[in-house]
């Protein structure tokens, strides 16, 4: 095909003063975008006189390309060498209608045969909308198909009161005093897994543990969060029992001489000694007990799920023997450098009824 490039002389390029001093700026700086740089040495080869043809050979391009951009530039100077912005395709959805298309949808009844929506199913109910755009669309939203949310509301006619006290021992505890939360977590299986290296097909290999385990006994934990510290003091039993818990409770109780100890207990019945025998005779301990169904209130359970994650989920142990140390070393190293949680929920919501803690401390 004849080139029109070939058959017409080239038009002369004069630069001003600024002009070339750009254009020879770009062409030079390793940080000028690949194709401007590419552009500003045609221009400038151009301004030196040289023909298309002579061009496109040291720069080893095309004579119609040389030609394009030194006519961009004698129309439009500087400004020329840069692309023209185009309209691209053609939108397929209209993002405000496809979204409230899929939320309509998420509200129908899911298909028969099916528990909950998946992309597939919403992507065929649409019939017309691909299954990635629904992806995209739903994180746009920030919509999990599988997340589940829990919860739990108190029933207890006495929440309000019970939940006021221990709230007001967390932010206003009495002065020389302790405030202790303390509850047990019963029957820590222990479970013997084979552990060890995988090696792949691929060469690869993997560390991990076998899904099938032993069952070497259990064990049942009770802990004392000091509150104001974050100290934890353990103590190991077999059983969960009153008797148990009196055996801890007299541990605890004697390493504070006689300081006024304020306890939060769940509802427990082993958490509550018969007759206050045992709450007559130590007068400076005194219970105070979680609402039904509120155990988060308690502040122990927290290092409860951290003792969980970082030092049992997962492990090995052949005896409860092995637990317990597992256990008593992982607290060792919490105390190191303990600190007390920081009580940051600011209201407590009871079936339809929203307090906040500080209409519950007045």
């Amino acid at each position: 095909m004849y080139n029109i490039f070939m058959s017409r002389i080239a038009p002369l390029i004069d630069l001003s003063t600024d002009e070339k001093s750009a254009l020879e700026s770009w062409s030079r700086s390793g940080k000028t975008e690949q194709r401007l740089a590419f552009r500003s040495k045609i221009i400038l080869a151009a301004s030196e006189g040289k023909e298309n043809q002579s061009i496109a050979e040291d720069l080893n391009t095309t004579v119609s390309t040389v030609g394009k951009w030194r006519h961009r530039f004698i129309e439009s100077r500087i400004n020329g060498l840069s692309d023209v912005s185009r309209s691209g395709v053609t939108p397929k959805y209209d993002d405000a209608a496809l979204e409230k298309r899929i939320l309509e949808t998420l509200d129908k009844p899911i298909p028969y045969g099916y528990a909950t929506w998946t992309g597939p199913l919403l992507a065929k109910d649409l019939e017309n909308v691909s299954e990635h755009k629904v992806w995209r669309v739903l994180r746009q939203l920030n919509i999990s198909l599988t997340r589940r949310h829990s919860w739990c509301v108190s029933t207890d006619p006495e929440f309000t009161p019970k939940a006021a006290a221990i709230v007001g021992l967390y932010v206003n505890p009495p002065e020389n005093a302790v405030v202790l939360s303390i509850d047990e977590k019963p029957a820590i299986q222990a479970l013997e897994r084979e552990q060890g290296w995988l090696r792949l097909p691929n060469g690869k290999a993997l560390t991990g543990f076998n899904h099938e385990y032993k069952r070497h006994g259990t064990t049942t934990l009770f802990a004392a969060l000091e509150v104001a510290t974050g100290l934890v003091k353990t103590g190991h039993y077999n059983h969960r029992k009153r008797r148990e818990f009196l055996d801890f409770m007299n541990d605890v109780v004697s390493s504070y001489d006689d300081k006024e100890i304020y306890v939060i207990l769940d509802n427990l019945n082993t958490h509550k000694p018969k007759h206050d025998r045992w709450l007559q005779r130590h007068k400076n301990v005194h219970f105070f007990y979680t609402p039904t169904h509120a155990s988060w209130i308690n502040q122990v359970e927290i290092w409860f799920s951290i003792l969980w994650r970082q030092a049992l989920r997962g492990a090995s142990f052949t005896s409860p023997i092995q637990i317990r140390r597992a256990i008593d070393a992982f607290t060792e190293v919490h105390n190191d450098t303990a600190a007390p949680f920081e009580w940051k929920a600011k209201e407590v919501h009871q079936s339809n009824m929203k307090y906040n803690y500080k209409d519950l401390c007045k």
